[in-house]
């Protein structure tokens, strides 16, 4: 989705932490509401922000299959951790929405659309990874025929402040999915926190709205050295990257390998419990309820997040499609990886790690890729790589 993009965008500059505040300050007099990483629940979740106090100060995570729990890093690092198990598509694509609501009236039903106003959002420190998965989202909820007008507007109101990753998890795999740890587009302003000699922020618009923030602020332009910091910064977090995927002829890999037996093997561990698809930052599926009060005089229609592990996911007039745990494995890998593709044009998956973090067994989707490649059953059904 376009963000805006002015062929005169201004250099890049340099903020400290108190013009950090300053920029928190301004979004708020021009209407919006700041959201992003801060500490509750033992994780570090997205919630409303009001200055750099509530962002999660010096601390870091550690992630590894089945595993997050968060560290002190010894800084005052206002970026330095990887990805929670929250979001941002909560606030494009809440979990629960209201479509509309009935009253009986006079000769029948009175029928009122959700009026809810969405919010006008500056979404604070989006990840690379996370950048492109609102991209991929978009092109669920805004192409097409059907566009989804509540998504619509909050995507077009939003302010997007991206942040250059400047640590990696165990579980990451942005590079193998081309979607980090650096942005490349999509921004209206994108950081690179630099922690060497004194805590700065190298500061780059990549959008008319955001140059319009960068102007505003009058800050200090970033001089080389800082620049070339700034990409030593990538640099070394694209190093620390231990998990990958080929991705390399994957969506046809998985096609002719649909029995193979490694979805039992893996079922045999997976507990349905959906959570891989409730971390995932690109997963859209959803369901509707239809509820009423105890007269009969009032119903409504709300919209829910929903999971092909839940076996009512597949329900079709006389059982479900997909019964077994190796189907609804099958399913969401496969669609994720491969017929994603077909649907959209592009990979379901993000390389964010999150669905490795938590998965309360540590199933590992970069291994099952990995084995199933390794012992790849040709299109007979053979074996073509023993």
């Amino acid at each position: 989705m376009s963000k805006h993009a002015s062929p005169t965008l201004p250099a890049p500059v340099l903020w400290t932490r108190g013009d950090m505040d300053r920029f928190f300050e301004t979004l708020r007099k021009e209407g919006y509401q700041p959201v992003g990483p801060t500490l509750r629940d033992g994780a570090i979740v997205y919630d409303t922000l009001s200055s750099t106090r509530d962002l999660p100060v010096g601390w870091g995570d550690e992630q590894e299959p089945g595993a997050y729990r968060l560290r002190k890093r010894g800084d005052e690092a206002l970026f330095g951790y990887v990805v929670g198990p929250q979001s941002w598509k909560q606030y494009l694509f809440p979990p629960r929405r209201k479509l509309w609501s009935a009253d009986r009236a006079a000769g029948g039903l009175e029928f009122k659309p959700s009026a809810e106003a969405p919010p006008k959002y500056a979404f604070i420190g989006v990840r690379g990874c996370e950048l492109h998965a609102l991209q991929v989202q978009d092109k669920a909820f805004l192409e097409g025929p059907y566009a989804d007008p509540y998504y619509r507007a909050v995507r077009e109101g939003s302010l997007v402040v991206a942040v250059n990753c400047g640590t990696s998890a165990a579980t990451c795999f942005c590079a193998s999915m081309g979607t980090g740890p650096k942005v490349e587009r999509g921004f209206d302003l994108a950081l690179t926190e630099l922690l060497d000699g004194g805590q700065r922020f190298v500061v780059e618009a990549g959008s008319a709205r955001g140059a319009k923030f960068v102007d505003e602020l009058s800050p200090q332009a970033a001089a080389p050295e800082d620049l070339a910091e700034a990409a030593r910064v990538v640099e070394r977090t694209a190093a620390t990257l231990r998990r990958k995927v080929e991705p390399g002829g994957l969506r046809e890999l998985l096609a002719r390998n649909l029995e193979h037996p490694r979805w039992d093997e893996v079922a045999s561990r997976c507990q349905t419990c959906a959570n891989c698809t409730l971390v995932c930052p690109t997963c859209f599926c959803s369901t509707v309820e239809d509820v009423s009060d105890l007269t009969g005089e009032h119903a409504e229609r709300w919209r829910r997040w929903d999971s092909c592990f839940t076996f009512d996911h597949s329900y079709l007039h006389g059982g479900a499609v997909r019964a077994s745990a190796m189907s609804r494995y099958r399913q969401w890998l496969t669609h994720k990886f491969g017929t994603w593709h077909d649907q959209f044009g592009v990979s379901g998956c993000v390389g964010c790690g999150r669905c490795i973090s938590w998965c309360p067994v540590g199933i590992d989707v970069t291994e099952e890729l990995a084995a199933i490649r390794a012992n790849d059953l040709g299109k007979d059904g053979e074996h073509a790589h023993p």
